[in-house]
């Protein structure tokens, strides 16, 4: 399922690709908004995962396998810094799922001295793997435990870039410029869920996932006891806490609840999006 060795920024690639679609299959499976037929079978030693494939007798799961693959260019090509993932309800975002991306911007050295594992900038691919199985056993024992979504529900999805390398015409294959009026708000009372991170030594995957704090229920008891890193904030949606590479400070997504707004350039960011997509009558 992932590489056996991650020693070029290619396998990192393959890496970080499969983390991503195996996250959002994950996400889409266990909170139920796409049928069974929408998804294939694979294994994680122990742990059975459904991944999104090319169902076209499913409109939904087939738009958002081509989102993911929007995804893919742009981070083949180094450009994508942020991917968010929402489900809103009405018109307010009910659940919101965070990818952050990072780049090496100097190639890894590798560590001759090992002649057990591969080893870059002191990261083995043993640990890397380990890392990822952990990152999907977290994300999928949240998923099982949250309570569930409304029936009606839409989705979309928004990639960030970094400005300084993107082109301003680049748009990936099914995104267009994010033309959304004004704020996104969210629904009820939001708590955070820092999910974790994988670390290639060429990229770097941080997971965060938002939802209403009324369908917590027995998830953060179970997450903390089983998995203790995972943190959890009900103090607002703190997207963009970090400083963007080669850039002064961002402001946080305009969501309800958000943290104050650090004050950053007047120059707008690049932000995409595809087409809405509205899911009716779920069972």
């Amino acid at each position: 399922l992932f590489p056996n060795k991650i020693a070029t920024e290619q396998q990192s690639v393959v890496l970080v690709k499969r983390l991503l679609a195996i996250s959002v299959s994950c996400i889409t499976y266990l909170r139920g908004l796409f049928p069974e037929s929408s998804y294939g079978t694979r294994y994680l030693d122990d742990l059975c995962l459904k991944i999104l494939r090319e169902d076209k007798s499913c409109l939904g799961s087939f738009q958002i396998v081509k989102w993911i693959q929007g995804c893919f260019d742009a981070l083949e090509r180094q450009y994508v810094r942020g991917l968010k993932f929402f489900v809103i309800f009405s018109v307010l975002v009910t659940e919101l799922y965070q990818f952050k991306f990072k780049y090496k911007k100097e190639a890894p050295q590798m560590d001759i001295i090992s002649n057990k594992m591969n080893v870059v900038n002191g990261v083995c691919s043993e640990d890397i793997k380990q890392a990822s199985s952990l990152l999907i056993r977290k994300l999928y024992l949240l998923m099982q435990n949250l309570g569930p979504l409304p029936n009606d529900v839409t989705l979309t999805m928004k990639l960030l870039y970094y400005n300084d390398v993107t082109p301003d015409d680049y748009q990936p294959p099914g995104f267009k410029e994010d033309d959304s009026p004004g704020e996104l708000l969210f629904d009820g009372d939001p708590v955070n869920l820092k999910i974790g991170s994988v670390s290639t030594g060429f990229h770097t995957l941080k997971v965060k996932v938002t939802t209403e704090n009324k369908r917590m229920g027995r998830a953060e008891g179970n997450l903390i006891q089983k998995n203790g890193p995972t943190e959890i904030s009900h103090q607002g949606l703190d997207c963009d806490e970090e400083e963007e590479e080669g850039s002064t400070k961002i402001s946080c997504l305009n969501l309800a609840f958000s943290q104050e707004e650090v004050i950053g350039p007047k120059k707008k960011r690049k932000v995409s999006e595809p087409e809405k997509l509205l899911l009716e009558g779920r069972k």
